[in-house]
C-alpha cells in the first residue's frame, strides 16, 4: 500500500466533495441533512485554507481516498490556539488505517503551526469507529452532550474528545496568532 498524505490541491475537490456527500447522505458524522453542492464545498475549503489551516489529502496508488482538515474550534480570539479536526475517508476504503494516518498527519501539522489543543466533535455517540480512531491517536473524552442533534429520525448525542498538541497549556504560546 503506497499511501501518501499531502496538502490538498484544487484538483482534489471533486473527489473530496464525493466523500463528504456520501457521509452526509448516509452517516451522522455531519448533521447537515443535504450535502452542499460542489461550488459551496469548494468555497468552504477555500475559506479554511485562506485562514491558514491545514487541509490534507490521502492518495493511495494515485487514487484519492480521503481527506482531513483543521478549522477553528470557536470563533472568539481566546480559542485561537485550539483547532477542531475533520476526517472523511472513501467509504470503500474504511478500515484500512487511512483515517489514522490522516489524523496523525493533521496533528503533526497543527502542532508545527503552534496550535496547543485539538478537539474532535463526534456527531453520534454510536460512532464507535471515530471514537476508537481518536482514542488511538491520543484523544481523551472531554464531554458528552445527550440528545443534542436530530438526524435520520432519531436524537443524537455529540461526543467531544480533546488532545494536547505540543506543550499544550503547560507553557505560554511563543506567538500571539
Amino acid at each position: 500500500m503506497n499511501l501518501i498524505i499531502r496538502p490538498s490541491r484544487d484538483e482534489d475537490v471533486a473527489a473530496l466533495h464525493g466523500f463528504y456527500t456520501a457521509s452526509v447522505e448516509t452517516e451522522t458524522a455531519s448533521w447537515e441533512y443535504d450535502p452542499p453542492d460542489l461550488a459551496e464545498f469548494t468555497r468552504r475549503r477555500a475559506d479554511i485554507l485562506a485562514k491558514g489551516y491545514p487541509y490534507l489529502t490521502a492518495e493511495l496508488d494515485g487514487r484519492i481516498v480521503g481527506y482531513s482538515y483543521a478549522s477553528a474550534f470557536r470563533a472568539r480570539i481566546g480559542y485561537r490556539f485550539v483547532v477542531e479536526d475533520s476526517i472523511y475517508v472513501d467509504p470503500a476504503m474504511k478500515g484500512r488505517g487511512i483515517g489514522k494516518k490522516l489524523l496523525m498527519a493533521l496533528i503533526d501539522e497543527c502542532t508545527r503551526l503552534g496550535y496547543r489543543q485539538m478537539v474532535a466533535v463526534i456527531g453520534d455517540s454510536a460512532n464507535a469507529g471515530s471514537i476508537k480512531l481518536h482514542a488511538a491517536c491520543g484523544f481523551e473524552h472531554a464531554a458528552l452532550f445527550k440528545g443534542i442533534g436530530y438526524k435520520f429520525g432519531r436524537w443524537l448525542d455529540s461526543v467531544q474528545m480533546q488532545r494536547v498538541l505540543g506543550e499544550g497549556s503547560s507553557t505560554l504560546p511563543e506567538t500571539t496568532k
